[in-house]
């Protein structure tokens, strides 16, 4: 059962030191940073104990009124066991309303995603680390311009199956993104941005595994040293080529979703890597 003695907030700028020490808690690699892009795209709420202690957080990133995505749930190690996680979700649920909800879950958590009606449609793989060798920039990619962002957009609906054009617009804000051009028009993207201990790439988006890796090798060419993470599903056969790169697997997680009613799945462009496990 829930702590009586809990409550629950609005998540606000006043909390991001709190969430930060409860990522820091679970080992999650999240700045204050991180933190703060993900409250700057999405609504949610913490938990609050009776002495003032932020114990959980989740957040609720929609994707205009037809999809969202859950992220960023965390408790209190103190507090497991209580009930919180699922109160937490709730309260989560409850701002996405009918939306067509994603989440990244790890195997722990499968059977309270899969009891609030969430089921598994596809797995994650991260991959991470130092380049062993030097990658060579690609012919056909070139740096992304303001003019490439509505094109970016589209081909981001097209492979996501929703509108994230404020997650792009926020993306380019503080990274940058890179396109890859067929007969003179741009035939799929890739971004680039600071993340945890170092860079992250993605979104990814491609009508191809050789078109999405010649995007991420733009941004692998000349970052020799650099700490370098991408996430892709492990349906996308990136994975084996990351890793002969030097970007170990580490981890991952589980997609679920929660359909909305009469959702379609679509695919093509695909998505080869995710914005981040939060943002899908």
């Amino acid at each position: 059962m829930t702590s009586d003695a809990a409550t629950f907030r609005a998540f606000s700028g006043e909390h991001l030191d709190a969430a930060t020490r409860l990522s820091q808690q679970v080992r999650w690699p999240h700045r204050r940073e991180d933190w703060q892009m993900a409250l700057a795209l999405s609504k949610g709420c913490v938990a609050v104990a009776a002495d003032g202690r932020v114990i959980g957080t989740v957040l609720m990133t929609p994707y205009g009124q037809d999809a969202g995505t859950i992220n960023m749930v965390i408790v209190d190690e103190t507090e497991r066991g209580k009930g919180l996680g699922r109160s937490l979700m709730q309260q989560a649920m409850a701002l996405a309303g009918e939306r067509r909800l994603q989440l990244v879950a790890t195997e722990d958590g499968l059977p309270l995603y899969e009891k609030l009606g969430f089921r598994r449609s596809g797995e994650i793989v991260q991959h991470q680390g130092h380049l062993a060798e030097a990658v060579a920039q690609p012919d056909a990619v070139r740096a992304a311009t303001p003019d490439d962002i509505a094109v970016i957009t589209a081909l981001d609906i097209a492979a996501f199956g929703a509108d994230r054009r404020d997650l792009i617009a926020h993306i380019a804000s503080i990274g940058e993104f890179a396109v890859l051009e067929r007969q003179s028009r741009a035939a799929g993207f890739a971004a680039l941005r600071h993340f945890g201990r170092g860079l992250v790439i993605g979104p990814v988006v491609a009508f191809s595994s050789e078109d999405a890796k010649s995007l991420v090798a733009h941004f692998l060419a000349g970052r020799q040293g650099k700490f370098i993470r991408v996430d892709t599903g492990s349906e996308t056969g990136l994975a084996p080529w990351l890793g002969g790169l030097g970007l170990d697997h580490v981890g991952g997680g589980i997609v679920m979703l929660r359909p909305a009613a009469g959702h379609t799945r679509r695919r093509a462009p695909t998505s080869f890597a995710l914005a981040s496990q939060a943002f899908g």
